[in-house]
């Protein structure tokens, strides 16, 4: 695939994986959104749909990894890196454009959500108040994930642990012919792992399972102008992007071992 190929498809399918994956995030949370506490079965199955409709579209320009884990997992898996930073780029990119698009899409519902007065005072929140460990803004939930109890080895562990089981189970079923992204029926049944995922092993930390779905929103959230949004809680971010990178490679090599 020419690298062109490569940074458009990852580019326009992340972009949609995070629209639709922050859109459905946004519905459940915001004040004023028709979808309001829908709960975690609309938000896992929200995600899981985005997975299926991003990837479709991305398939034929760049195999739809639309995930720097998968990226990794499939290059341990095939040794072939020299494509790694043209996907890294195009994913970053598009996760960043789909976060800006999931906040036009709800403006308005940003705007009233932010200006409910408890809302404000979560915000507010700083080292001397009875909650110094939330650093987080009121809603940066719809745009990365959280813990909902802070340990790190707890929480870096259970993302390694979630990405392990996405990557492996792409690795093991539905590649092109060519070994390098999804095929027809594996966009079809990855949907339904990370759906599986988020029912089973997403309640400690919202399963990121990939590190441009978690970063590139944390930073449209950071750089938007959202009054009273609050920290993006960058103290945390570093787990969502180290623990699906080892866990991918962990599943990259498990492949070579167990199945190559």
């Amino acid at each position: 695939m020419p690298s062109s190929d490569i940074f458009l498809g990852e580019t326009i399918g992340t972009a949609l994986l995070t629209l639709l994956g922050g859109g459905v995030c946004a519905a459940v949370t915001l004040k004023s959104s028709k979808a309001r506490n829908a709960g975690w079965l609309s938000i896992t199955f929200g995600w899981g749909f985005a997975v299926l409709i991003a990837a479709y579209v991305s398939a034929p320009l760049s195999g739809a990894h639309l995930n720097p884990a998968v990226t990794v997992g499939l290059a341990v898996k095939n040794g072939e890196w020299g494509d790694v930073p043209v996907y890294f780029a195009g994913q970053l990119l598009g996760a960043m454009l789909g976060a800006v698009l999931m906040w036009i899409t709800y403006y308005g519902q940003f705007r009233a959500h932010l200006a409910d007065p408890e809302n404000i005072r979560d915000a507010k929140l700083g080292p001397e108040d009875p909650h110094p460990h939330d650093q987080a803004g009121p809603v940066l939930g719809v745009f990365s994930t959280g813990p909902e109890i802070r340990n790190v080895v707890q929480n870096l562990t259970t993302e390694i642990i979630g990405t392990a089981v996405l990557v492996l189970a792409i690795l093991t079923q539905g590649l092109q012919d060519d070994g390098k992204g999804l095929g027809v029926i594996g966009v079809l049944i990855t949907s339904f792992v990370v759906v599986g995922i988020g029912l089973s092993l997403g309640g400690p930390t919202g399963y990121a399972i990939n590190p441009v779905r978690d970063l590139g929103p944390r930073i449209v959230h950071a750089l938007l102008p959202l009054p009273n949004k609050g920290g993006s809680d960058w103290g945390y971010s570093w787990i969502p992007v180290v623990g699906p990178l080892v866990g991918a490679a962990l599943a990259g090599g498990l492949y070579n071992i167990a199945f190559a």
